[in-house]
């Protein structure tokens, strides 16, 4: 009986912290503002838009006649732009960026201007269809030279 009751106990300790890792990154995201710049015409930037809000993220959109303007002004090379780009506690992330990079980016706070998967490969929140292969989330450096992988989504 006592074996089952320090069993019961541990389960519940367990229990009780991966709630409580939950319950304050939940918390974390519901403090955070994301503002995110689309294009007029783009319809996946919505579906990322609803990723994010389940996240627990305040998402404002706003749409725009020129993303790359946005781009350019945040320092985003050309061949890092996405369809959407969207401004996190400080950091520019653009595309369709899997929120484990987002809490890596946030929780790490590296000396960079933000992470960014340019174009549209599918499969990532917001993309539907197959992928066959690996995807690099790439880091957005303030002197705009090459940028190395921040992490790849298998």
């Amino acid at each position: 009986m006592r074996n089952t009751m320090l069993k019961f106990r541990r389960s519940t300790a367990l229990l009780a912290t991966l709630l409580m890792a939950l319950l304050s990154t939940q918390a974390f995201a519901a403090q955070t503002m994301v503002t995110l710049y689309k294009n007029l015409q783009c319809t996946c930037c919505e579906a990322y838009v609803k990723f994010l809000e389940e996240q627990g993220f305040r998402v404002e959109v706003k749409a725009v006649r020129d993303l790359h303007a946005i781009d350019q002004k945040a320092g985003v090379p050309e061949a890092l732009e996405g369809c959407h780009t969207s401004f996190i506690d400080g950091y520019v992330v653009i595309g369709h960026v899997p929120i484990g990079a987002v809490h890596k980016l946030l929780a790490e706070r590296p000396k960079i201007v933000g992470i960014s998967i340019p174009g549209m490969p599918a499969n990532l929140p917001g993309m539907p269809g197959p992928r066959s292969k690996p995807v690099a989330i790439y880091e957005i450096v303030a002197d705009g030279s090459t940028s190395k992988v921040f992490m790849m989504v298998p």
